[in-house]
């Protein structure tokens, strides 16, 4: 693609490209399944990048369980730390210095965001829109969660760049029409190449300058 691409506005998936914590909700949800088996292979994996109504609906139909589920996810939520990966907060920095916004994009809830915020308010002051699970009726891979980012943030989708590690939010990022770089954090470089415009390891050493050099 063209290095004359100049973005707009960022919008940022959180778990996975944010925040270091893919690992520990591997974890969580490997236990949950463990207590009220779903019978699916690789569950945690598969339900990455949805939203937590849409998992209660698929996998856990019986309205006895669902509650179970929310509230172990819940308890868990609670005592975890929320760690942000080496580099993020340079690289929200090189933002803000190009006045390019940023939007958070998950498929968590309002209840988390709100610890998040009162556990790292600096962080959560770098963003100028929020979207979660409350703001959408379709999660990735539909574009709408990324559609309303850019919304959020005044920008048309074909003018964002899209942050992104897993493959259905990916799949939403393209299918919102903005440039998508992949982060190899919660899957291996091999199983996202071809699958987005660009692919990074992680933040660290970037700025935004050194992204549009990839597009």
């Amino acid at each position: 693609m063209s290095t004359q691409f100049i973005p707009k506005g960022i919008l940022f998936d959180l778990d996975g490209v944010l925040l270091d914590t893919e690992t520990i909700y591997t974890r969580i949800w490997n236990d949950i399944d463990r207590i009220y088996p779903t019978g699916v292979d690789n569950f945690a994996h598969a339900i990455k990048g949805n939203t937590l109504p849409r998992i209660l609906s698929t996998y856990f139909p019986d309205p006895e369980v669902q509650p179970k589920v929310v509230e172990l996810l819940r308890e868990s939520e609670e005592s975890m730390d929320y760690p942000v990966f080496e580099g993020v907060m340079d690289f929200l920095d090189s933002l803000a210095a190009a006045n390019v916004p940023a939007a958070i994009v998950t498929s968590s809830g309002d209840d988390k965001m709100e610890r998040i915020g009162r556990s790292n308010s600096d962080f959560m002051s770098r963003f100028a829109a929020l979207i979660t699970d409350s703001c959408v009726t379709h999660s990735k891979p539909h574009p709408e969660p990324y559609l309303k980012g850019a919304e959020a943030i005044g920008v048309a989708p074909e003018d964002c760049i899209v942050f992104e590690d897993s493959f259905a939010g990916i799949e939403a990022g393209k299918a919102a029409g903005a440039r998508v770089v992949a982060l190899a954090t919660t899957n291996s470089r091999e199983s996202l190449e071809g699958r987005a415009d660009a692919l990074i390891d992680n933040f660290v050493g970037l700025s935004l300058s050194d992204i549009l050099q990839m597009l």
